[in-house]
């Protein structure tokens, strides 16, 4: 069997909503940086993910995101919606939407905070599928939610025809081999950490959702698809150059480091919302230095 949805894969980027420095959302930035993602090569952009800062965006806020990105990447790329929340009516509305608008598919996070029982999961994820007839990304992240969605929970939902992957952020290679032992081709297994994302793609994962990517997007692109392809040779030395930026960007919880690092390289301002704070001072030169060890040119250096 063969996955059941192949319009998704590879360097995936979760994508920043750029901000004025009074919080409004940017909406020239937004289209500067679709173009040059497309333009690097990546492939696929997620909107309003938790590294869009979803969790900050009123729900009119949160359409609009979802609509104007999907105009700007007009069909060059899949677009993937962010559509997760922890009540399931909540996230039943926003999934609506995104198909509505013309998004491809949806990202859709376990619910946080409320701690759901693995059969709570199930039902969650089983309603929103049967609700909304639209290719489902389920995303299981428990560092940020408090809930470990588990392999079985994830097989069980894998029986469901349109629920097509699942973004798997606990940073575990073990957890990434259990999933694809138990659930073969039944659904396509993304990195949601780019730290462990390289092995993940080369024992079968099909791409990764990352945040590096915001930053380093030709360079993504060209690791996912080595280690997709099996070359380990390749996909190890694009690897040794990003590891460093996969560790700086997460020095202050997503997306405070990557946000900065946009906004020293000129491609957005220093926006973020609160209760995200900007970077702290002491973390700025080592953020700096690895993006001009990587080639980058931050504007103040």
């Amino acid at each position: 069997m063969t996955a059941k949805y192949s319009g998704l894969g590879g360097s995936m980027v979760a994508l920043v909503t750029p901000m004025h420095v009074d919080g409004s959302v940017d909406w020239d930035a937004l289209e500067r940086l679709v173009d040059w993602h497309i333009e690097s090569g990546t492939d696929g952009i997620v909107a309003v993910g938790t590294t869009g800062e979803s969790a900050t965006l009123g729900f009119n806020e949160h359409d609009e995101l979802i609509g104007r990105t999907v105009e700007l990447v007009d069909k060059r790329v899949p677009v993937i919606a962010g559509t997760g929340g922890n009540a399931t009516d909540e996230a039943i509305r926003l999934t609506r939407h995104a198909k509505r608008v013309g998004a491809d598919a949806c990202l859709l996070v376990t619910p946080y905070y409320n701690k759901p029982t693995q059969e709570g999961l199930y039902r969650h994820f089983h309603a929103i599928a049967m609700a909304v007839d639209i290719p489902q990304v389920l995303y299981n992240v428990p560092s940020r939610t408090g809930v470990d969605m588990l392999p079985e929970t994830v097989a069980r939902l894998a029986e469901i025809d349109n629920i097509v992957a699942l973004k798997e952020a606990k940073g575990s290679i073990d957890r990434i081999h259990a999933l694809i032992e138990t659930l073969g081709d039944d659904v396509a297994i993304f990195s949601g950490d780019d730290g462990t994302a390289m092995e993940t793609m080369l024992v079968g994962g099909k791409g990764d959702i990352s945040v590096t990517a915001n930053v380093a997007p030709k360079a993504m692109h060209d690791m996912c698809e080595a280690a997709i392809a099996g070359d380990r040779q390749r996909a190890e030395a694009l690897e040794a150059e990003l590891s460093k930026l996969h560790s700086v960007l997460f020095l202050e919880p997503n997306p405070v480091a990557v946000k900065w690092a946009l906004a020293e390289l000129g491609f957005i301002e220093p926006g973020i919302r609160l209760p995200m704070t900007p970077l702290a001072e002491h973390f700025h030169d080592s953020v700096r230095e690895a993006l001009v060890d990587f080639g980058l040119k931050p504007s103040s250096a």
